[in-house]
């Protein structure tokens, strides 16, 4: 690999006179510089990044860090490529690289979050699947990392976050459902501690209160965030008496595991059970009947926690006043919610 002193000997002049012109410092002549960069491009030159890191006291670098399991590892994957792909076109526009860092269930979150501080290897952080008590966030606030959350949590009041907008899903959802009859509604919740389960669940709550729906607990059923998952959470409905004729899912991926095991009891979504969940995968877009569900542009989200991030740093400027923002989810109408319970069915 060419290194600047092989520039330097290439072109016959100094070392420092070579990286001046690289870093287009102004004391250099216009007529140098240019016979420097086209040495540079027509040798390969590559700069040390590292070394000019170590120099700036920075990375340059941007740390995702992701918790994975073999529970919701298919349903992250859906979610996270986008986010990422959008966070990626962010950063690029000033120059900083995207480091994904994903943390094994086997490790606990806060001590894997340690060592990557401990390290040095990004400049800022951004962290996702936040819980109500994140010592994460706490970590992150002591050492000075500057970092923006993807999801709520009541740890700490003064950092950037986005969240999707759960609570308004299951207001939205429920007010579909009871419009239609239904009082008897469950939800799908997964078996994790993470905060959106909360906010999705007491907006339920809320939501069937103010139609005047008693909240019946055994109506709140959990799974996996997988098509497994789904799956165990239709057995569990099919096994009630007194079955509930909508249910509103929270994680994407369990909609496939529903749909397959109503089939195997002869069962179609819209026609003996409504059902409202999410889709972004192309996967969930041909489900059959199709599903009525809330997406929204991962690429986009991906963007705007880039941009929170970088305004926390310092990095760009930002005229939004909020330091969290509720991110909206559209409701695109299908068919697996058309059953109509008749009042005097």
């Amino acid at each position: 690999m060419v290194n600047i002193k092989d520039l330097a000997k290439h072109l016959n002049i100094s070392i420092g006179t070579v990286s001046r012109a690289l870093n287009n410092r102004p004391d250099v002549n216009k007529d140098t510089r240019k016979k420097v960069l086209q040495a540079a491009a027509d040798l390969g030159y590559v700069a040390n990044q590292s070394g000019r890191s170590l120099r700036q006291g920075t990375t340059n670098a941007i740390g995702f860090l992701i918790n994975t399991s073999d529970a919701n590892e298919a349903n992250s994957d859906n979610f996270f490529m986008g986010v990422i792909d959008g966070l990626q076109s962010a950063l690029a526009k000033k120059h900083l690289d995207l480091v994904v860092l994903p943390c094994s269930s086997d490790e606990d979150p806060e001590d894997y979050l340690k060592r990557m501080v401990a390290r040095r290897l990004v400049d800022g952080m951004i962290i996702s699947a936040t819980h109500t008590i994140d010592k994460r966030i706490t970590l992150l606030v002591k050492n000075k990392v500057p970092f923006v959350a993807l999801g709520q949590s009541d740890t700490g009041s003064n950092h950037p976050w986005i969240d999707l907008d759960f609570e308004g899903v299951a207001q939205v959802s429920i007010d579909r459902f009871v419009s239609r009859g239904h009082s008897r509604i469950a939800i799908a919740l997964s078996h994790s501690d993470l905060n959106l389960g909360r906010l999705f669940l007491n907006s339920y709550k809320a939501s069937l209160k103010r139609h005047g729906i008693a909240f019946d607990p055994k109506l709140v059923l959990k799974g996996a965030t997988n098509d497994q998952g789904g799956y165990e959470v239709a057995s569990q409905l099919l096994e009630m008496a007194d079955r509930p004729t909508a249910i509103l899912l929270v994680h994407e991926l369990m909609a496939q595991g529903l749909y397959r095991r109503l089939a195997e009891d002869d069962l179609q979504a819209g026609r003996d059970l409504s059902i409202i969940g999410f889709r972004n995968s192309a996967q969930a877009r041909m489900f059959s009947p199709s599903l009525t569900s809330f997406k929204l542009s991962l690429q986009d989200l991906g963007v705007a926690l880039a941009e929170k991030l970088l305004t926390s740093m310092g990095t760009i400027e930002s005229s939004e006043e909020q330091i969290g923002k509720i991110w909206p989810m559209q409701l695109v109408e299908g068919e697996s919610d058309a059953l109509i319970i008749n009042s005097n069915r």
